[in-house]
């Protein structure tokens, strides 16, 4: 049987490939979207410190969050924000890069620096650290405004977390860190969702659950409402 060939666009040569071979060049470059992992593996980490947070469960189990921290909220979110830069979604490889940092820097300073700051100035550190997250949350609020609505759900909520959590352990106030619970509660109910929708669309290849796209970050589709 002979071979069905098609022509590779001009390039000064007569050269033919195969269909397959075409479309293997096509699709050289192209990768899985990330963003269901970085949003799972966000909201998970998020969900279990947030339990703890809001004094739903015992604070004696609260380690149990330094071992997410540092394999699914940190490495996994730092590989999917890689993955976007690859991907070429700029707010991608920003948001998920910077917290997979975020969570990697929270185990570091459980683990090896926490024991260095005076109990006198834990709370002020903290609560610094916190507000900062937030602030940086605050404008990438901004620029997802332009992604989905499931996804600037996630950042208004994200932001409104770190700071009462900041402000809570700024002024040792435990009231203002059980709502910053409850609000973190909240985002990773909503990142949650959002990966889940993602995932499925992608996998059903059809939208089954909704996320409202608001815009077209720069190299990145929409692909449905």
């Amino acid at each position: 049987m002979e071979a069905t060939t098609t022509r590779r666009p001009p390039t000064g040569t007569n050269d033919v490939v195969s269909v397959e071979t075409a479309r293997r060049l096509t699709h050289a470059d192209e990768i899985a979207d990330p963003a269901p992992l970085g949003l799972a593996a966000f909201a998970l980490t998020t969900f279990v410190l947030s339990m703890f947070n809001a004094d739903l469960v015992n604070d004696g189990g609260e380690p149990i969050v330094l071992g997410l921290a540092l394999a699914y909220g940190g490495i996994a979110q730092l590989l999917a924000g890689m993955w976007e830069f690859k991907n070429n979604n700029t707010f991608g490889a920003t948001a998920f890069s910077s917290f997979g940092a975020f969570w990697i820097s929270l185990f570091v300073f459980n683990q090896f620096e926490a024991d260095s700051v005076s109990a006198a100035h834990l709370g002020d550190a903290v609560g610094l650290y916190l507000i900062a997250w937030g602030i940086f949350t605050t404008y990438m609020f901004v620029a997802s405004l332009r992604v989905s609505v499931a996804v600037s759900l996630v950042f208004i909520l994200l932001a409104a977390t770190f700071f009462f959590l900041g402000f809570g352990n700024a002024g040792d106030n435990t009231d203002v860190v059980k709502i910053g619970g409850w609000l973190g509660l909240a985002t990773a109910a909503a990142a949650w969702y959002a990966s889940f929708a993602t995932v499925t669309n992608k996998t059903f290849g059809r939208i089954v659950l909704p996320v409202k796209p608001l815009g077209r970050p720069l190299g990145q589709k929409v692909e449905g409402r």
